[in-house]
């Protein structure tokens, strides 16, 4: 509850499902009409992570006066876009951190798949362990759990039998056959449907259409103070989401084969000023950092391969404010498996990765490694990047280091020093 007000929490998580359905759109038609790229746009779960306990729980301020930060970064992103900055930042990307964020993305996916269906679960012992499928035989032992697993495996075969076969839209029967599995094993949930969508989209006009409250943003009694706040913050909010978008956008892009002769993504300024853009207009419509999202790459699984791949997402995303309710049917169990099933394509690119020199090797598996780990891309690619540094400097090879790849670590480390993580 919103500082005890049930009423306003429940017009505020109105208003953000319809804000995050509509910023969702915003991104993904900007993907398939202006950038021309099969990628999907949404706000990132991390940076949505942040938003909520760390900026609005954690600092206490309220959740239109955090939008603004969001809106900021979303401007700050635009001009660095126009100027070129971005382009030149993915440039200074070495090769050794390149390849191997495509095989991290997939272990990302794979973790948030196994997290979803309840495979993977938290222990106090170990951190994670495996699901316990003995505890049906305890009177206290979580049943649903289980099922949720068993649904999730089911899925996984099918499409994996499915794809060995070339089956066309094996991803899309998997999560159907799951779904359908989870009705007698009490996963899917046949609830009432609530159709009432004129509230939800009062709520939205309400608390969060154009809502971004600078006033109460930049209040504080110093100002000094409240503008390195509020500094602190567009910079968070702007490092994660750089990162994460440029990490998703080159394992996206070498996954779908949108790489030139010179190594360049395809319509990569269009691609980025696509996530500026939409970054703003989220904060505008009441919903944290819209991003190109890491399940872009089940729609190139698919065979997504044009901005007619962007285009249907999008479309489905206005869809879904009106049938949520029937998406809502499909379980996190039903579509578990798509998520690990594309990490296993996405892992195969970790051949790529030359492992025989170590100055490549290290920060090649310190991507690969960080970003399931610490749930995060840009942790992967700051690590990558700061091991790379490192690691070239004391071995005498400092010189193979691009000036803006040492100023982006040097950054990152400040980061990780002064500024909450999220």
């Amino acid at each position: 509850m919103i500082m005890g007000d049930g009423a306003m929490a429940e017009k505020i998580s109105n208003g953000v499902f319809i804000g995050t359905c509509i910023g969702a759109f915003i991104g993904t038609i900007l993907c398939s009409l202006y950038a021309k790229v099969p990628f999907a746009q949404a706000p990132g779960m991390g940076l949505n992570a942040f938003f909520a306990y760390t900026v609005v729980l954690g600092m206490g301020y309220s959740y239109n006066e955090a939008l603004v930060s969001v809106f900021i970064s979303g401007i700050f992103f635009i001009v660095i876009t126009a100027v070129g900055l971005r382009e030149a930042i993915i440039r200074s990307i070495p090769d050794a951190v390149k390849l191997a964020i495509t095989p991290g993305i997939g272990l990302f996916i794979t973790i948030i798949g196994l997290k979803n269906a309840g495979l993977v679960v938290s222990n106090p012992s170990t951190l994670v362990s495996m699901v316990d499928f003995a505890q049906w035989r305890s009177e206290d032992g979580n049943v649903t759990m289980i099922c949720g697993a068993l649904v999730a495996l089911i899925g996984l075969i099918v499409i994996g039998v499915l794809h060995s076969r070339n089956v066309k839209g094996s991803i899309l029967f998997g999560i159907a056959a799951a779904t359908i599995a989870g009705i007698p094993l009490g996963v899917t949930k046949l609830s009432a449907f609530d159709m009432n969508i004129g509230a939800k989209f009062s709520d939205f006009a309400e608390v969060s259409f154009l809502k971004m409250d600078f006033g109460g943003m930049f209040s504080g009694k110093n100002p000094v103070d409240t503008c390195l706040t509020v500094a602190m913050l567009v910079v968070s909010f702007s490092l994660v989401n750089m990162f994460d978008s440029i990490g998703t956008l080159m394992g996206a892009a070498k996954q779908s084969g949108m790489i030139d002769k010179d190594g360049e993504i395809i319509h990569m300024k269009e691609a980025l000023m696509s996530d500026a853009i939409s970054t703003a207009a989220g904060a505008m419509v009441g919903t944290s950092t819209v991003t190109i999202v890491v399940e872009s790459s089940a729609g190139i699984a698919a065979g997504g391969r044009t901005g007619m791949t962007s285009l249907v997402t999008a479309l489905l995303f206005l869809g879904s404010i009106i049938f949520a309710p029937v998406v809502g049917i499909v379980p996190g169990a039903a579509t578990a498996p798509a998520l690990i099933f594309v990490g296993i394509l996405m892992l195969s690119n970790i051949k790529d990765v030359d492992f025989s020199d170590m100055t490549n090797a290290l920060p090649a598996f310190c991507t690969v490694v960080f970003m399931p780990f610490t749930y995060s891309i840009a942790n992967g690619v700051a690590v990558g990047l700061i091991m790379y540094c490192l690691i070239k400097l004391f071995t005498g090879k400092a010189k193979e280091v691009k000036v803006l790849t040492w100023i982006i670590s040097i950054v990152f480390v400040l980061r990780y020093a002064f500024m909450t993580l999220g």
